[in-house]
């Protein structure tokens, strides 16, 4: 089964009804689609003026909604960085998997009033996700400024001995500190040179303390050697050994700062890890709390939809279609044969694209003779 639904209705007259057992017979013997009733409950219609207004802002609402989960189903990625095989335990709707929450979809009368103007009821879901879209980008905004003090933090620690920092690889003992006179300086040296290092870094100047190199660290290209001297020839020390290719990295040791870097790191780790939890169940809620908005804006759009289409009283069927994969080509022929007797002027079209249908501003390739809304559970593609 592919992760998209159609979401149709017919009018609920006897001859569509007709049509629509047609159309699951045809879908269940050629293997096209699973089929399901999808309830929507009596709403209070208002007058068709303001369900044409209803139908533009529900349109909208619903390209929020669903631009909404996709943002947040990406956040949850970004968070379970080490764990992005248990996305999908923490994308649910109501506890349960979103394809049995779409195919067993009970409208919420609790949170979302059936007997309330039709208004109202997507007024308090437009609010819902604007304050989820408000929370959302707060919380995220905290957590990625944390993560990118942290990241720089550890790149710090992962480049080479040019750049990296070397508050986690110098010990106090590798220096001579407070000394008047005398100073420990780094250097690097590229590993083919260690012999001429060695030969040669206490003739590079005068006043070089003899025997005082050591190596502390290596990384790939070279190695860090210290070596002492007077404060003094610092600057010649530095030219002769540029020109030797050996070169001197600016450092000098100071046990408060090296602390407060170790400390940051620390702290910062720690942090991420207390916001991780929070987070995590935050977007689990909320976006279990969004998905469901979502589907009930559906059921909203296809019934303003059926009305507007099929007029009043209301009477009409609404069902849920998962189609087959590699079935979507055919579903369609099937669901325009089956009710094209609705719309000529539409059936038509679908057949011969260039035709226009006076008073739609819709693209003909989204006009069907009857309703049809698209739902897309393939949130992460």
């Amino acid at each position: 089964m592919s992760s998209e639904f159609w979401l149709i209705s017919a009018p609920g007259d006897k001859e569509n009804l007709q049509a629509l057992e047609r159309m699951n017979t045809v879908t269940s013997k050629s293997n096209l689609s699973h089929n399901t009733k999808f309830a929507i409950p009596d709403f209070k219609v208002g007058t068709l003026d303001s369900l044409v207004g209803l139908s533009d802002e529900l349109g909208k609402l619903d390209s929020f909604a669903e631009s909404l989960i996709k943002k947040m189903a990406q956040c949850v990625v970004e968070v379970m960085e080490d764990a992005k095989g248990r996305v999908h335990e923490n994308l649910l709707a109501n506890g349960v998997d979103l394809t049995s929450f779409v195919t067993r979809f009970e409208w919420d009368m609790a949170k979302y009033p059936a007997k309330q103007p039709l208004v109202a009821v997507v007024d308090t879901l437009a609010k819902q996700l604007a304050q989820i879209e408000t929370d959302l980008k707060a919380r995220t905004a905290a957590y990625n400024t944390l993560k990118g003090n942290l990241e720089n933090l550890e790149k710090k620690s992962t480049g080479n001995l040019f750049t990296r920092t070397l508050a986690d690889i110098v010990n106090k003992e590798d220096f001579v500190l407070d000394s008047e006179y005398l100073i420990t300086l780094l250097v690097i040296v590229p590993k083919p040179n260690y012999s001429q290092w060695q030969k040669r870094y206490e003739s590079l100047s005068d006043m070089v303390v003899p025997r005082s190199t050591k190596l502390i660290a290596e990384d790939n290209e070279g190695g860090l050697f210290t070596v002492t001297m007077f404060r003094r020839v610092i600057n010649d020390f530095k030219a002769k050994a540029k020109e030797n290719k050996f070169i001197v990295r600016e450092f000098f040791y100071d046990e408060k700062e090296i602390k407060t870097e170790r400390e940051e790191m620390t702290k910062l780790l720690s942090e991420k890890k207390q916001q991780y939890g929070p987070l995590l169940r935050w977007l689990k809620v909320n976006f279990s709390e969004a998905f469901i908005a979502w589907i009930h804006l559906k059921a909203l759009r296809v019934f303003v939809e059926s009305v507007l289409r099929y007029g009043l009283p209301v009477n009409f069927q609404a069902v849920l279609l998962q189609p087959h994969k590699k079935a979507t080509k055919r579903l369609r022929e099937v669901l325009n044969s089956v009710f094209k007797h609705l719309d000529e002027v539409a059936a038509a079209s679908i057949l011969d694209a260039s035709v226009d249908i006076p008073g739609l501003q819709l693209n003909n390739q989204d006009y069907f003779p009857y309703v049809y809304f698209h739902i897309d559970l393939s949130l992460l593609d």
